[in-house]
Parts: C-alpha cells; sequence; structure tokens
C-alpha cells in the first residue's frame, strides 16, 4: 500500500527514515518521504501516487475532504467508488503533543503503529439490515409548535399532525390531517412506526371547519384555534354545541375509541420524550426547545427510500443462558441495552431475541454475555483482535515500550481525541497523548470487552482505557466498569502491580484539563513475553487463552482469585445437607457445568464451563446451590478444566432385589411426604422403596394391593 506522511508544514516531527524501517514489511521495502505541505504545495505527489492505481494511505485527517476531491479530478486515478482512499491522523494523536516536542523519537513507534494498523485489510463485511421509508411524518404536539415544523416538511415529506392537548393555534387553511388525542401507546422503528391514541375532546378535527363559531360562543373562553376545548376552563354551558348545531363536530357524550395509524417517521415536540429509553428507534426525533428543530428537520428530510445498516450481532442460542424450562438465569444483556432491542425469548426452549431493526450497535450485551451467545460483528472479534495485536507488535518492534490503548468511539470520543491534540499544540500546558497511548477507534466503546481487554495485555499492553464521553448511555458506564473490575481484579491476583484497566470519563472540552491529566498516569506491570494467540470467534475460548497465557507469565502463582459479582467465572457452593441429588440443576444448566454418574449419586462439575448464570440456583428446589465467583488456578489452570465431585450420597437399595436406585436422602424424603396421603398406604407405600423393574413385578404379583397411583 502506498503511503503518503506529511509534516503539516513542519509543526510536528516525523523521521522519514525512522518510520521507513519500523514499516520495513508494510511497504516492501519502499521508503516514506516526508512531506511539508501535500495538501498545498506537495499536492503533485499525491496526484501521482493517485494515478498509480494501488492503494493509498494519507496519514491526514485534517484535508480528507480536499484529497478525495483532488484525486477525483486527477486523470488517469482510479475513481472513490473503485478504489478509496485511507486516511489516519497521525497529528493530533501523536504530532502535536508534549512528547514529540520534548523528545521526537519517542512518537515514532506510535506513528508506526497508526500506520500499521491503518494498512491491514478492511473486515469481511456483515449482514445488513434494511428500512424502507415512503416519508410519511406523525408530528406530535401543540398546534402552533406543529403546524410550525411541518411548514418546514410539507414540500419533502407526508406530513399529519397529533395534538395531544389544546393550545396554540392551527392556520384557517386545512392544508395538512390533524389528528387530536392522548398518545396511548407508540412502537416501531424508520418506516414501521405504529401510533395508538385515544380521541379525548369533544370537538372532532374531521369535521370540525375552523369556521369559529364554538370560539365565539365560548363564554369562558375554553376554545382556542387548536379547535380543541380547554375541559379545565369548560363550565358546561354547552353554547358550543348549539353554534355548531349545523356541522356537528361537537359532542360531549362522544364515547371514546382508541386508533392506531401506522406512520415511517416521528417528530416528537413533547416536554418529554415518548420513547423514554436513552438510545431511542432510528427515525424517531424528539425536540425539546427550539434549537434543536432545525437539525431534527435537515434529518428528516432525507429519511425518504431505502436504507442500510450493519447487522452487529451474532446470537447462538444454544449458548445462551437466559433461560431454561420457564426459569430464568441471566439477564445482563436485557439490562445492559439502552435501545431496548433485547427481550426475553417466550418459549419453551427459551433464550432471547434481538431486533436487529432497534439495534444500534453499540455492543454492550456482548461485553456482558458471559456465555458468548452473544458477539459483536461490526468488526467480528477476531478483526479487531488482529488490530490490536498489529498495533502492539508494531509498536514494541519499533522500540516502544508500556503501550496504553486508549479506546474511544468513532464519534464524540474520536472528537475528544482530536480537540486534546489541538489543545496541546495551542496550549503548552496540555501535554496531549503521551508517546505511550495509542488510540483505538471502536463503533462504539461500550463494544470491546474482558475478552478483547485480557487478550491486549497478553499481547503486551500494559494498559487498556476506555474513554467514554456524553454520548453512552448511564447502563453502558455501569457495566463496563463492573467489567472492568472483573479484569482487574484477575491480573492484580496473578501478581502484576499497577491499575491495568480504567474507565475514563470526559463529556466535552471543558474536561480537556482532567482527560490529559487521567492520561499521564504511570504504567503498569505487564507480561514479559507477549502472546501471539488469534482471537477466536467464541468468547470463552479466546479468554481461556488469555487466561493460560496470562498465568504463564504471572508473577504469582495463585490458587484461587476472588472476583466481583458481575464475573463470568466461578464456582457453585452445595449444601449436603440439603441436597437431595435430584439432578434438576444438572438438566438446567446450559453450559454443560454440571453433569451427573451414571454409575452412582453424584453431582459433577466442570468449572470452566460455568458461566454464573444462577440457573441451577434457582432451578433447586431445595435452594441448596450457592453462586461463588472466582478463578480457579489450581493445578496451573489444569483443574477447573476436569470434572470434580459437589455432592454424593449414599444409594438406595431396592427392597426386593438389592440393586441401588436413588439417593437414601431422597428416598426418605419422597416417603416421608407421602406416608400421610390416603392413597399410599400398606403396599403402595412400600413400593416407593423398590426399583422401577421390582415396582412392576409386584403391582402384578399382588393385584389386590394395587391403587390408582399404581398405574
Amino acid at each position: 500500500m502506498k503511503t503518503l506522511i506529511c509534516n503539516c508544514n513542519r509543526t510536528m516531527p516525523l523521521d522519514g527514515p525512522a518510520l521507513s524501517d519500523a514499516l520495513e514489511d508494510q511497504l516492501a521495502g519502499a521508503r516514506l518521504p516526508v512531506h511539508t505541505t501535500l495538501c498545498r504545495r506537495d499536492a503533485g505527489a499525491f496526484q501521482r501516487a493517485a494515478r498509480s492505481g494501488e492503494d493509498l494511505l494519507v496519514a491526514c485527517t485534517q484535508e480528507q475532504r480536499l484529497f478525495q476531491e483532488l484525486a477525483e479530478q486527477t486523470e488517469g486515478a482510479p475513481s472513490l467508488q473503485e478504489r478509496p482512499i485511507r486516511f489516519v491522523n497521525i497529528r493530533e494523536t501523536a504530532g502535536w503533543s508534549a512528547a514529540a516536542r520534548e523528545k521526537p523519537a519517542s512518537v515514532t513507534p506510535k506513528i508506526a503503529a497508526l500506520i500499521a494498523a491503518a494498512q491491514l485489510p478492511d473486515p469481511e463485511p456483515v449482514a445488513t439490515v434494511s428500512y424502507k421509508s415512503a416519508g410519511r411524518v406523525l408530528v406530535i404536539g401543540a398546534a402552533d409548535a406543529a403546524q410550525q415544523a411541518a411548514e418546514l416538511l410539507a414540500d419533502k415529506l407526508d406530513v399529519t399532525l397529533l395534538l395531544p392537548r389544546a393550545g396554540g393555534a392551527l392556520p384557517q387553511a386545512r392544508t395538512l390531517p390533524v389528528l387530536a388525542g392522548r398518545v396511548e401507546r407508540i412502537s416501531g422503528w424508520l418506516g414501521a412506526f405504529e401510533v395508538q391514541w385515544t380521541p379525548d375532546n369533544p370537538i372532532d378535527l374531521d369535521l370540525c371547519t375552523r369556521c369559529n363559531a364554538c370560539i365565539e360562543a365560548c363564554p369562558e373562553g375554553a376554545i382556542d384555534f387548536s379547535y380543541q376545548i380547554d375541559l379545565d376552563a369548560c363550565k358546561g354551558h354547552r353554547a358550543c354545541v348549539r353554534a355548531c348545531e349545523a356541522v356537528g363536530a361537537i359532542d360531549f357524550e362522544r364515547q371514546a375509541q382508541t386508533q392506531s395509524e401506522s406512520f415511517d417517521l416521528i417528530l416528537d415536540l413533547g416536554a418529554r420524550p415518548l420513547f423514554t429509553q436513552h438510545q431511542p428507534p432510528q427515525g424517531y426525533f424528539h425536540v425539546a426547545d427550539a434549537s434543536q428543530l432545525t437539525p431534527a428537520v435537515l434529518k428528516l428530510r432525507e429519511l425518504v427510500g431505502e436504507f442500510e445498516k450493519p447487522r452487529f450481532f451474532q446470537y447462538k442460542a444454544k449458548l445462551c443462558a437466559h433461560s431454561r424450562n420457564e426459569r430464568e438465569g441471566c439477564t445482563a444483556c436485557i439490562d445492559v441495552c439502552s435501545a431496548r432491542a433485547v427481550a426475553s425469548e417466550r418459549t419453551t426452549t427459551g433464550g432471547i431475541k434481538v431486533n436487529p431493526n432497534l439495534c444500534v450497535g453499540c455492543g454492550a450485551c456482548t461485553t456482558v454475555c458471559p456465555s458468548g451467545a452473544l458477539s459483536y460483528a461490526y468488526p467480528r472479534a477476531a478483526d479487531q483482535g488482529t488490530r490490536l495485536r498489529t498495533l502492539l507488535s508494531t509498536y514494541r518492534a519499533a522500540g516502544g515500550r508500556d503501550a496504553a490503548l486508549l479506546l474511544h468511539s468513532q464519534g464524540a470520543g474520536a472528537q475528544m481525541v482530536a480537540d486534546l491534540g489541538r489543545a496541546a499544540q495551542a496550549d503548552r500546558s496540555i501535554r496531549g497523548l503521551p508517546a505511550r497511548v495509542l488510540p483505538v477507534d471502536l463503533w462504539h466503546t461500550a463494544s470491546a470487552g474482558i475478552d478483547l481487554w485480557l487478550s491486549a495485555v497478553a499481547y503486551g499492553a500494559s494498559q487498556v482505557w476506555v474513554l467514554m464521553t456524553g454520548e453512552e448511555a448511564p447502563e453502558y458506564r455501569e457495566a463496563v466498569g463492573a467489567q472492568i473490575g472483573v479484569a482487574q481484579a484477575i491480573l492484580n491476583g496473578l501478581g502484576y502491580e499497577g491499575r491495568h484497566l480504567r474507565l475514563i470519563e470526559a463529556r466535552d472540552a471543558r474536561d480537556l484539563a482532567a482527560l490529559d491529566a487521567a492520561l499521564q498516569a504511570p504504567p503498569a506491570q505487564g507480561v514479559a513475553k507477549p502472546a501471539s494467540y488469534a482471537i477466536q470467534a467464541d468468547k470463552r475460548s479466546t479468554l481461556d487463552l488469555a487466561l493460560d497465557h496470562l498465568l504463564a507469565q504471572a508473577p504469582v502463582k495463585a490458587e484461587t482469585i476472588a472476583l466481583p459479582a458481575a464475573s463470568p467465572f466461578g464456582s457453585l457452593v452445595v449444601d449436603s445437607e440439603r441436597c437431595t441429588l435430584c439432578l434438576s440443576c444438572v438438566g438446567a444448566c446450559p453450559e454443560g457445568a454440571l453433569a451427573d454418574n451414571a454409575e452412582r449419586p453424584q453431582l459433577r462439575f466442570i468449572e470452566k464451563n460455568c458461566v454464573q448464570c444462577g440457573l441451577c440456583a434457582g432451578t433447586c428446589p431445595e435452594k441448596a446451590i450457592t453462586l461463588e465467583p472466582r478463578l480457579w488456578l489450581a493445578d496451573g489452570g489444569k483443574a477447573r478444566k476436569q470434572a470434580r465431585v459437589l455432592n454424593e450420597a449414599r444409594p438406595f437399595e431396592c427392597v426386593s432385589c438389592g440393586k441401588p436406585f436413588g439417593t437414601l436422602r431422597a428416598i426418605e424424603a419422597m416417603m416421608g411426604k407421602l406416608a400421610g396421603h390416603a392413597m399410599f398406604q400398606g403396599r403402595a407405600l412400600e413400593r416407593l422403596k423398590m426399583c422401577g423393574d421390582c415396582r412392576v413385578i409386584d403391582m402384578h404379583t399382588n393385584p389386590n394391593e394395587v391403587r390408582i397411583t399404581d398405574l
């Protein structure tokens, strides 16, 4: 890939020979010339590179639009649709910093790493989700505000107004459909909204001719030009009814009936949004004040036609630990979803369902999923792992030490990082990104979880920091913070000193100084030898690889590490005094962590498989099971991968043939519960002590003792 770098009019130090050496494999032996003004005086070099027909990477995002326009105007250059140009920011993320000013060579490893990661092949395409909008928009709000918004939309969209209350004014001319009533329910997404409302006003706007006779007749002034009656002000004179007698639009005795209709788009002008979740569906816009109206209108006007977005997730129902046999276990994905796209699957097989039309791709559900049933697909974990490994290995090979990864969103997070770099260039009290901090942009910061974090440390990262801005939902901060607590407990339990993982919050530019200070934190202890494994599609497999490597390199050979409640690892504590070995828990376990023994009454457990979903504890009729979040590393981690006995009991032997067929405690408990029952007296009670074969034989041998319960 042909790569162009520029020192932006000598405002940042770039060592071309050193970068060429660090990127020797990626550049196939080519050298990197350092341009001074690639977007101005040296533009010819860019055009020559564009005409070459090779894949092109430009290390500048400031003038991205200019370079794209220049490429389109360059004769002989392929079109951007045929061969898009890639861009990477090395100015705000590396060159504009105190480290670059004070020790220019210190930023070379970081710049090399950023360029190497930008040269990686694009991830494989993912499945898409389609939307289709004909442009039918419902504007909900007071009459005058709704009418104002409608005037900005009506030339492009099919507008309908819904007035939830009296107030404001409609124009005399009837130019738009107008509905009135209390919104009862709203659901759906772009192109498929369903709105239910109940007309609760005596004036029927379909019949009203807006003649204003009722307004003039009302002695209380309870009717305004929204052509709705303020029922709190109305005293019941009914002068309006008499004034409207010929038209018949006013009826105080009309029985309200809920109505519904479908729309493609919703513009909500109410004080409180009708969708209360943090991330409302696409196609819904809530405008709380006039300053927000114009941006919303501009977006609405473009939402006509067919649209696609990535299908952000993959779901493997057989791994899901949400429910079994109508018992609920893990609800982490449902609890964290800020778009309410995840819900219980009300079927006999259980599990969850994810609405791809509501999913916004935050990935928080995949981060908190302990089993890996939900995985992130944009990009896939394997692609993200390749990127992290490339960043860290290139940085290390170029001489960099103690790398810290700064995970941030491609939106507000990238803007915050860029703002910090610009601030460091203008204000020497701001240091900017340190030379060891490698920024990693994600579609959403909640999409990377404990498997990628621990793998990054195994790959040689000293730290992994997650930057969250004002765009993330509160649920995400809590969930990511809890998972960070688990990962940090594992690392500290293995003897790695320092703080490796951290959630950094910087909501806007006012927090730049605090962000700058947070990034100056000292490095934490990392691995002596970086791992080389590839991230797997299965989350649990990746975690096993990461743990094996971290354990092999660990300064302390711990046997057991206590973990917080959010842990995807753990054991079970079984109260042997209460457990009857009914094995209900075995049938409930979705991960194969619990098993019986065909040879003797035992409950066996493979700790590596346990995801701490709690289905076993919820299913146990004796309430004998308690979860124990922990990481068990006995015998170098091998013990947790082998079956061990949690509880066993003395078998009960058939009173007829002597064959063991149950446990002593289970038979005693059953007889104790049934001994007083009228249907279990005499021989019928004695048969409870027999195995299945002997019970059948006895029923035929002693037919006079057969009762209904025996059949």
